[in-house]
């Protein structure tokens, strides 16, 4: 009997090491590594996007296209990939619809597409047609081609291998922007010559006439050009025009300036020569606004969105380790206020369709800060708002994407001592290694003592809304996954934060 428990002992043994064994050549599964695509944002499938083309209304859907490198990183230039939308907020891809090295002219660049209603061109009623610059055969000029499509514009077909717009003898003339003059019944065109806009018409999208140019100073050089009509609060009809600028040079931003003024088919008439900036951030260039496609009165509200990047550090961004670089903003709405006399100016704000990826919401009724308080609550992807009021303060706001130990995060806030709101990204990684563009920021007035911010965070961006959305501030930041703190703080007084509710948002992925 003691020799049988003996075997069955050892039997026993045997098999457990075996089983042992087997379960240390079973395979280590390694913890998913954090991505950095954003959840709600726009991004590019994959490689390289760049300059947003406006997006059109046809067919029930929005056409969006923008540009492409399949190459990336390795150059080979760009062509127009294709995305649709119902709502603005989820997007399916449509694939290459304006290929690149079709014929000698290279790759296509900025323009933009409309939809001929009137089959001015000759194609066929509905057409979409877009205006493209290419650099050409002749020398690699900066020329305008024409393609068309007759597929709801899945595939463009070239017109000509000779340009529409043949270079009139300057180095830079691109980025055509296409509107159809309901009052004088043709086609305006807006392009952007080095440190200028000029101003085209037609009558058949083909033959273009050179009618006026206008002059923006201080700004460098002009791209991305726009034009529009809006309905100002007040009953009034007001002219836009914007342009993607340099302000650096006189303490100005680098994203999109515009101007409201009154234009007779022929030349624009600015209201004031200074221009105005949609968006205050270092990240939000190439700037496109459109209709709303759903609505019968197109003069209300547009919208906006941008390329999320800067030229200066286009290629800075860890999102290289996923083989893709290149985001969007969300979607804004814009209304023109009224503001004064002789002040019009647009406002912007998320689109409510943002809310339906809500999640879960936290809310506080009100807290007193004087000094810190970090919520319990904590995030990475959501949209954040409060009111904050204040009596005696010097500085407020927001610490977002903050470390455990507080050493790294992003500051959202008012400087009420020197009366200005500001984004600073100086204390997380973020895209510029010379840290010329750390603290982004533009004027308060901090006698109201009141200010609402809507404040949207996600893996890699932050959007802030100042009160009405006067003023925008769009940024790339690079936190470290883990870093999903917020902490409330006040300088040199007491701040009340009312209503403060976060939204966490999910995927539109």
């Amino acid at each position: 009997m003691g020799l049988l428990l003996l075997g069955l002992f050892i039997v026993t043994i045997i098999g457990l090491l075996a089983h042992l064994d087997s379960k240390s050549r079973e395979p280590t599964v390694e913890p998913e590594e954090q991505s950095y695509r954003a959840n709600y944002h726009f991004t590019t499938p994959e490689k390289w996007k760049n300059d947003p083309q406006r997006p059109i209304y046809f067919d029930e859907k929005y056409h969006y296209y923008y540009l492409y490198n399949g190459d990336y990183p390795n150059g080979n230039g760009t062509e127009w990939r294709h995305a649709t939308s119902e709502d603005l907020v989820h997007w399916t891809d449509e694939g290459i619809a304006i290929p690149k090295y079709t014929n000698e002219n290279g790759d296509p660049w900025s323009g933009s597409v409309v939809v001929d209603e009137e089959n001015t061109a000759g194609f066929g009623k509905d057409t979409l047609v877009a205006i493209v610059t290419q650099p050409s055969m002749d020398g690699g000029k900066q020329e305008q081609f024409l393609w068309y499509s007759t597929d709801k514009g899945k595939t463009f077909t070239s017109y000509s291998d000779d340009p529409i717009m043949p270079n009139p003898g300057t180095k830079d003339f691109r980025d055509p922007k296409i509107i159809w003059d309901d009052s004088n019944h043709k086609w305006i065109m807006v392009m952007a010559e080095g440190t200028k806009i000029g101003f085209y018409e037609s009558h058949n999208l083909k033959d273009w006439h050179h009618t006026s140019s206008f002059f923006p100073k201080n700004i460098g050089l002009v791209e991305c050009p726009d034009l529009y009509v809006m309905r100002a609060d007040d009953g009034t009809l007001k002219w836009v025009l914007g342009v993607s600028a340099n302000g650096k040079s006189i303490g100005k931003p680098n994203t999109y300036a515009y101007w409201t003024g009154n234009f007779d088919g022929m030349e624009f008439i600015p209201d004031h020569n200074e221009p105005q900036w949609l968006d205050y951030g270092f990240d939000w260039y190439g700037g496109v606004t459109f209709e709303d496609g759903t609505e019968n009165d197109k003069y209300n509200k547009r919208y906006a969105l941008a390329w999320m990047n800067n030229w200066d550090y286009a290629h800075n961004t860890p999102t290289l380790q996923e083989d893709f670089n290149g985001m969007d903003s969300i979607v804004r709405q814009i209304e023109l206020k009224h503001e004064g006399d002789t002040i019009y100016h647009l406002v912007s704000q998320p689109i409510e369709g943002l809310n339906e990826l809500t999640n879960s919401t936290d809310y506080y009724e009100q807290i007193e800060v004087n000094g810190s308080e970090t919520l319990d609550v904590t995030g990475d992807v959501y949209q954040l708002e409060t009111d904050i009021s204040w009596s005696e303060i010097n500085n407020l706001g927001l610490r977002l994407r903050e470390s455990a130990d507080q050493k790294r995060h992003v500051d959202v806030g008012i400087f009420v001592g020197e009366k200005y709101s500001y984004v600073n990204r100086a204390f997380t990684e973020q895209p510029d290694k010379r840290n010329q563009y750390i603290e982004s920021s533009a004027p308060f007035d901090a006698s109201k003592q009141l200010v609402h911010l809507k404040i949207l965070v996600d893996k890699t961006s932050i959007e802030v809304f100042v009160d009405d959305g006067k003023v925008a501030y769009s940024s790339l930041i690079f936190p470290e996954s883990d870093d999903k703190g917020i902490t409330l703080f006040s300088e040199g007084g007491k701040a009340i934060f009312n209503n403060v509710k976060i939204k966490h948002l999910g995927s539109i992925n």
